[in-house]
C-alpha cells in the first residue's frame, strides 16, 4: 500500500491547508493509500524523531514523505537517510538560519498552543543539517519564486537531480498548492489514468 507521510512547518499543525487539501484529493479520486499528518512536536529532535518513527512503519518503496517549509527539511533529511521518495514544498533547507530570528515564545498558527523556540533547537538544526551531496533524484521541490522568506536559487543548487516545479509569484505559504497536487501525487506513484 502506497504510504504519505505529511509534515507540516514551524508553528503550524496537520490541521494546516495543504495537509487538508490532500487529504482531500485523495479521498476525491478514491485512492487506496495510507495517509500520515502528524501533529509534530516544536522541538526539532522530537518532531525528526516521530517522522523517522512513522516513516520506518511504511515500506520504503511505497512511501512519499512530503514537507513544507521546516516539514521539508526534515522530509529531505529523512529521505536521504531512508531512500524513499520526497516532495519538498518551498523547503526551509537552513532552518538554523532562516529560524534565527524566531528564538523565544512563539504561537502555534492553527492550534493556538504556546511554546518556546531556543538556541538549543537552533543548534540542534545547525548540528543536523543536510550535508551535500543530497540525493535528489528522488525529490519533487515545488516553489514559489514570490516566496518572502526563502531563497529558491540556493534550494534548487543544492537540490541538483531533483525534479523543480517552479511557480512566478506566490508566497513562502505556496497558495498554488492546490493546483499542485496532481503533479504531486502522480510524483508519489498515482497511476496515469486513460
Amino acid at each position: 500500500m502506497r504510504s504519505l507521510l505529511y509534515l507540516h512547518g514551524f508553528r503550524s499543525s496537520n490541521a494546516s491547508r495543504k495537509a487538508k487539501a490532500l487529504e482531500a484529493a485523495l479521498r476525491e479520486i478514491h485512492a487506496d493509500w495510507e495517509f500520515l499528518r502528524p501533529n509534530l512536536p516544536f522541538d526539532p529532535a522530537a518532531a525528526i524523531a516521530e517522522a523517522e518513527r512513522l516513516a520506518k512503519r511504511c515500506v520504503r518503496e511505497e512511501l512519499t514523505i512530503i514537507g513544507s517549509s521546516l516539514g521539508g527539511y526534515y522530509a529531505a533529511l529523512l529521505a536521504d537517510l531512508i531512500g524513499c521518495r520526497a516532495v519538498l514544498l518551498n523547503p526551509a533547507l537552513h532552518p538554523d538560519e532562516s529560524l534565527v530570528n524566531h528564538l523565544g515564545m512563539q504561537t502555534n498558527l492553527y492550534t493556538g498552543e504556546e511554546f518556546e523556540f531556543t538556541s538549543q533547537h537552533l543548534a540542534f538544526l545547525r548540528d543536523n543539517a543536510l550535508r551535500p551531496p543530497v540525493d535528489a533524484a528522488n525529490m519533487l521541490v515545488v516553489v514559489e519564486l514570490g516566496d518572502e522568506l526563502l531563497d529558491h536559487n540556493r534550494t534548487q543548487a543544492e537540490l541538483k537531480g531533483a525534479r523543480v516545479i517552479a511557480i512566478e509569484g506566490g508566497s513562502h505559504d505556496l497558495v498554488s498548492f492546490p493546483a499542485q497536487i496532481p503533479a504531486v501525487l502522480a510524483f508519489s506513484g498515482l497511476p496515469k489514468t486513460p
